[in-house]
């Protein structure tokens, strides 16, 4: 088991942030990486920080540290063999599941004098590899150097076999375009020429530090977008109270303000991720504050200071902006105290704050060089597609791709947001349908970045082009006034576009419902000709593997024929996307120990697979516990290779398919990628109404990769 322990050179270089990162990282490369806090340095907090954030991001398990107050009694007792004995077992408790383990060392501070030595005998205790976390100033390359000579001291100086590298957290002096937000992990982030300058530069006071024998895996620029808090993380920093707390989980802090002036000097300050601060009789900041609410510009929120809080009949003008959830709240110290205090305030992640949590994950691991590690990572490995593999495979399978997406819910707030994002990153060329200015008060209303060549088409100045191709298309069934009313809904004039070869892919259903979205791809694209019908999967992002769900949106009641092809569609699909396909077919009863209408639906289903595609490793009718848990599968059919292994799940029918789905990911609070269409003959793929900015995100890459797929067939 191979373990490697993260020491850092004080407080505050992100040392949590580089464990998640590098964890996230190992995923990507297919290593199943655990994660070890042994101690825990929190003599308040119930829930340890790192761990909470480390099983949410990874939805997987780990264990409890030891309490501060047990580490300390240990030590003071002179048990400091009892200690690593308990930090060993706790280590053994994880190293089972997993190829290797990220373990988080202490924290040297000016209370606990005793983790530089800690955390030396931790590392040998557990056998382990060493990298020193420290953040670092481009200006001042030595300062930079002795803080990592310094930690170096405890395991023996630069030549200790243990360390391995040092990581530069929170780089400054670096040029703000280095600190771009990835949705996945993007090796292209990565600062290898800035790394060999700074390397240079180190070692003309330190050469160990920099070369072959303690390289730098990464160097991680601060981020101000990154370390930027939510408003309900400040109300005890500053000792306020909630006057409405509306949207402070979500709302973040990009810059403060302090109004003082007359308010028509200090209008230019009402931006979106701005807090306003101002002593709580200025009536005029409250009013002024409501109509940027009013107007749709997200302010971050409102402090108001000192006095008193605003009487009920100044609350009543700002109903408006109390109901676009705008954050109010009131504290007792000055203006001026209260910016003092906030600009005081820790850079650390709260153990709720998961979006943030989720961000700096994919920031760090896009900049670690893990080539670097290559002498300790080398070794047998069974490679798996992971969630974090699965969805970086897909970010960059599809900028390989470069294919062009139309979007016709173009002026909705969510997909402006994920087009501007795919656009920037290169997942797709995105095309908005809408009309331009619609979507350029949208993106300045939220602070949206649109990048230079992200197209916005306005539907009203292109219909007439297609309004003859439709009445073509769906000769005898339209005329071309009718057509042209059709065209009027934005989703069935992107099927056009798509159609007619103007566009690769279609994504549409964060306002439409999925018949809006895929009624006229059914009436125009039509299916491809080696298919009879059209069915959905679902990539079920489990903690330890990627599975895929059929059909769980389409088709209600297949006959064995479809239910033979929806196997196959998933089948490919599965294979499109780096998954090696092993196929059940699911039933109430596996083999031959069940009879019944459904069950031989089921049975001929499999037979019918196997005959057009003996290529694929299918089994069928299986029980869902006998397909995918190998004890079951063992004991149930023991003859089967699917058994107990499969990862493409086939559901009878969609009633099945569609509960079992929602089961699995509501209960077991797994992320669903889906549903992607499949058997069309170009791909359009449906959102589910609630989707997140990510969701759009990558599925826009899987329908990228799909019209790449058929492109090539």
């Amino acid at each position: 088991m191979k373990t490697i322990l993260l020491v850092p050179t004080g407080e505050g270089v992100g040392l949590n942030s580089a464990c998640l990162g590098l964890i996230y990282a190992l995923e990507c490369q297919g290593l199943k990486a655990g994660f070890l806090k042994p101690f825990s340095q929190d003599s308040s907090a119930e829930i340890d920080r790192s761990t909470a954030l480390f099983r949410h991001l990874s939805n997987s398990t780990t264990v409890e540290p030891i309490g501060y107050t047990r580490l300390i009694q240990l030590i003071n007792a002179g048990e400091n063999d009892e200690l690593l004995e308990q930090a060993v077992h706790l280590h053994r408790q994880i190293s089972k599941e997993h190829d290797l383990i990220i373990v988080e060392g202490l924290v040297p501070n000016a209370r606990d004098s005793f983790a530089g030595e800690m955390n030396a005998a931790l590392a040998q205790a557990l056998d382990a590899h060493v990298i020193i976390v420290s953040n670092a100033d481009i200006g001042n390359a030595e300062h930079s150097a002795e803080k990592v000579e310094t930690q170096l001291r405890n395991f023996g100086g630069a030549s200790c076999p243990r360390t391995a590298g040092v990581l530069f957290m929170r780089t400054r002096g670096l040029p703000e375009e280095c600190a771009q937000i990835p949705v996945t992990m993007d090796p292209s982030l990565r600062l290898d020429k800035e790394s060999q300058k700074f390397a240079e530069a180190i070692q003309k006071t330190h050469p160990h530090i920099g070369s072959a024998q303690l390289p730098i895996i990464a160097m991680v620029p601060f981020s101000n977008t990154l370390s930027v808090p939510r408003v309900s993380d400040l109300s005890a920093q500053i000792q306020a109270a909630w006057i409405n707390k509306g949207e402070a989980a979500q709302r973040r802090v990009l810059h403060n303000s302090l109004i003082s002036a007359n308010i028509q000097y200090e209008l230019d300050k009402f931006v979106a991720g701005e807090l306003i601060i101002s002593s709580s009789d200025r009536v005029d900041v409250l009013l002024a504050s409501s109509i940027a609410s009013s107007q749709g510009i997200p302010l971050a929120g409102l402090v108001l200071t000192e006095h008193h809080a605003p009487n009920a009949l100044v609350l009543d003008f700002c109903q408006a902006s109390i109901k676009n959830g705008l954050p109010i709240l009131y504290t007792p110290l000055s203006a001026f105290e209260t910016a003092q205090k906030l600009a005081s305030l820790s850079n650390e992640i709260p153990i709720d704050d998961t979006e943030r949590a989720e961000q700096v994950t994919r920031f760090v691991s896009s900049h670690l060089n893990l080539a670097m590690l290559a002498p300790l990572l080398n070794g047998d490995f069974q490679a798996r597609l992971s969630p974090s593999a699965f969805r970086h495979e897909l970010v960059q399978k599809s900028i390989a791709a470069k294919k062009r997406i139309i979007l016709p819910e173009g002026d909705e707030p969510r997909t402006i947001q994920a087009a501007a994002i795919c656009q920037a990153r290169g997942i797709a060329q995105c095309i908005l349908l809408a009309k331009p200015e619609a979507v350029l008060e949208v993106a300045k209303a939220r602070n949206i970045e649109l990048p230079q060549d992200l197209e916005i088409v306005d539907p009203d100045l292109i219909i007439d082009q297609y309004v003859q191709s439709m009445v073509e298309m769906r000769k005898g069934k339209l005329t071309e006034a009718q057509a042209k009313e059709q065209l009027q809904d934005t989703v069935v004039l992107g099927t056009m576009m798509l159609a007619l070869d103007q566009v690769d892919g279609l994504v549409s259903g964060a306002v439409h419902t999925t018949a809006n979205t895929v009624r006229p791809a059914f009436q125009l694209i039509k299916t491809a000709p080696e298919y009879s019908l059209v069915s959905s999967i679902f990539f079920m992002l489990l903690p330890d593997e990627v599975y895929v769900y059929g059909d769980c949106a389409i088709n209600p009641d297949p006959d064995a024929a479809q239910l033979a092809e929806i196997a196959i569609q998933s089948a490919d699909s599965a294979k499109a996307f780096g998954i090696d396909p092993r196929i059940a077919m699911i039933s109430y009863s596996t083999g031959s120990s069940g009879t019944g209408a459904d069950v031989d639906k089921v049975r001929e289903a499999t037979e019918i697979a196997r005959q057009r595609r003996p290529d694929l490793l299918i089994d069928g009718p299986l029980q869902y516990d006998a397909a995918s848990v190998e004890s079951v599968g063992r004991s149930k059919a023991p003859d089967s290779q699917v058994a107990g292994r499969a990862n493409v799940f086939i559901f009878p029918d969609l009633n099945t398919g569609n509960t079992t789905y929602k089961a699995v990911q509501r209960a077991a609070n797994v992320v669903s990628v889906g549903p992607m269409l499949q058997g069309l003959n170009k791909p359009v793929n449906d959102l589910s109404r609630g989707a997140l900015v990510d969701d759009i995100v990558f599925t826009i890459a899987l329908t990228a990769i799909q019209a790449e797929q058929q492109a090539s067939r």
